[in-house]
């Protein structure tokens, strides 16, 4: 069991609260099908990273921003397989309202669409891609929320279940606890704390200011 003390709870979105993964994996196909680009080189580096981002590394010919709402208006239409996580409803109703946040690198119209269709409440800050300059790995999205909730970014806990996700939230000083519900725990290995499932993870109001979170 590893135990954390934090002020409050930042998750990411795809694959940590919405099991979303093969609507997201379904239309980066499509594209990369339609772009002439190869579906497996596009896929290996398109989760968790800003979709404006994978469309300029990956076709920099193309109007990335035009590309960008027109893929993600396909995601949040694709609805077949995406729901809630299992213990995503409950983990996030132990936390006191204004302790978590959520930080996804997708646009704010597909994040609202996503947490409606788990009936997740939409917490006061959502920190999506139109809110940085720069998207995961860098710390931005991160310092970002905690920034917004009014938390010192050594006070934050993360949960992430990509790499690039791992890497922002520890360059921005914050502890990390990875889920395998994307990629497997040896990927995920620069996490503080690994899981399998949300239910793994214990939260108590410890104080008025601070949280237990707990693994096991």
């Amino acid at each position: 069991m590893t135990s954390f003390y934090c002020s409050a709870i930042l998750f990411d979105l795809d694959g940590v609260l919405v099991d979303s993964t093969r609507s997201v994996d379904r239309q980066w196909r499509i594209w990369a099908r339609e772009q002439g680009i190869d579906e497996e080189k596009v896929v290996s580096v398109a989760h968790g990273v800003r979709t404006v981002e994978v469309i300029r590394r990956l076709a920099p010919q193309l109007d990335a921003e035009a590309e960008v709402h027109r893929l993600e208006a396909r995601e949040a239409a694709d609805r077949d397989g995406v729901s809630v996580m299992p213990g995503a409803v409950e983990l996030v109703r132990a936390i006191p309202k204004g302790r978590w946040c959520v930080v996804t690198s997708g646009m704010r119209r597909l994040a609202r669409a996503r947490l409606q269709l788990a009936e997740i409440e939409v917490p006061a800050v959502l920190v999506t891609a139109e809110d940085v300059t720069a998207g995961k790995p860098d710390p931005a999205p991160y310092l970002r929320g905690a920034g917004l909730l009014g938390v010192p970014a050594g006070e934050c806990l993360v949960i992430e279940d990509a790499p690039a996700g791992i890497q922002s939230a520890h360059a921005a000083g914050m502890k990390v606890i990875g889920l395998t519900s994307t990629f497997s725990g040896q990927a995920l290995s620069e996490a503080d704390a690994v899981v399998r499932q949300l239910a793994e993870i214990q939260v108590a109001n410890n104080d008025r200011r601070r949280l237990l979170v707990t693994t096991r």
